[in-house]
């Protein structure tokens, strides 16, 4: 074998690895991936309205309302969730975000579930959206409706500049917390769609 036929089959090589590197890549540009993502985000804000109508208030009167439609954790021992929705406000998506969380301690187990964040100060939806990194902190309400469990514009809930509302819990794990969750402004991909 000459050594210019063996430079033409790693180069052959190199150029075929990096094209399928770049084809596994997506950035959602041109796959519509948007538009379902925005389906999914209206399902999730109509079974929250049919479930819990009492959240109506507070959606209606909030500054934005970010949804996530499906959030995916799993866990065994260290453990990490995953999940991409839309900002609307008033109505209209304006941002898409991802957000991730890791967890470590004892843990195991999967499951999904959705949540959304409402925003009811203009401050508190401009430091959202500035931020690079967003990350759910102890400063927000978090309400988690179970069974009959109203949720809504109550005096608590009035405390504070972000309202979290975790619902549709399915898996083998215990509890859903959002806490520690990082937002981050993203292109919608095919990955969780």
């Amino acid at each position: 074998m000459s050594k210019y036929s063996m430079m033409n089959r790693r180069s052959l090589l190199a150029t075929g690895g990096a094209a399928l590197a770049l084809a596994g890549c997506s950035n959602g540009v041109g796959n519509n991936a948007a538009a379902r993502l925005d389906a999914r985000v209206d399902q999730t804000h109509q079974f929250l309205l049919q479930n819990y109508p009492n959240a109506a208030p507070l959606i209606q009167n909030a500054k934005g309302v970010l949804y996530m439609p499906l959030m995916t954790e799993a866990a065994l021992g260290v453990g990490g969730a995953y999940g991409q929705g839309a900002l609307r406000i008033n109505g209209a998506t304006v941002d898409y975000y991802s957000a991730t969380q890791a967890t470590f301690g004892f843990q195991l187990g999967a499951q999904q579930y959705s949540h959304i964040l409402v925003f009811q100060t203009d401050q508190a939806l401009a430091s959202f959206r500035a931020a690079s990194g967003w990350v759910a902190g102890a400063d927000a309400y978090y309400a988690i409706p179970n069974g009959g469990t109203n949720i809504g514009a109550d005096s608590i809930t009035a405390q504070y500049p972000v309202v979290a509302m975790i619902f549709g819990q399915s898996g083998l794990m215990a509890g859903a917390s959002i806490e520690g969750t990082k937002y981050t402004r993203v292109i919608p991909s095919n990955l969780t769609l």
